[in-house]
């Protein structure tokens, strides 16, 4: 398997996980350490992968309400053999999301270290 298919790979874990509220898969695509950090009314906002994956436990998923998907990979990039972006598009209605993902590649898996994003409500 090529990177670009790797990191692809660790990508489409991240988005199904997220359409099918699986905390256990998004977890497999996040290293330990990872946080998700977002702007909230003028202020930064971390959220550690943890307190993130509870969240999604303890919430409906997309795809029980029957939302529609809305995932693309905008853009993979490699700043060298372990460390890649990804900018990619997806959704929970009514909430519209950009992402941007910075994955490292650690003992020979790639896995998403930091998640930045924006959301759209529309």
């Amino acid at each position: 398997m090529t990177d670009k298919s790797a990191v692809e790979a660790v990508v489409k874990t991240y988005l199904d996980g997220l359409y099918e509220g699986d905390a256990d898969k998004l977890a497999s695509a996040f290293l330990p350490t990872s946080a998700l950090t977002s702007e909230d009314g003028g202020a930064t906002k971390i959220v550690p992968r943890d307190v993130w994956l509870d969240a999604v436990r303890n919430r409906p998923s997309p795809q029980s309400q029957n939302l529609s998907r809305h995932d693309e990979i905008l853009q993979i990039d490699f700043a060298g053999p372990t460390t890649a972006f990804v900018k990619l598009k997806c959704a929970i209605p009514p909430r519209f999301f950009t992402d941007y993902l910075s994955l490292l590649k650690v003992d020979g898996q790639w896995r998403v270290a930091q998640k930045i994003f924006a959301v759209e409500v529309r």
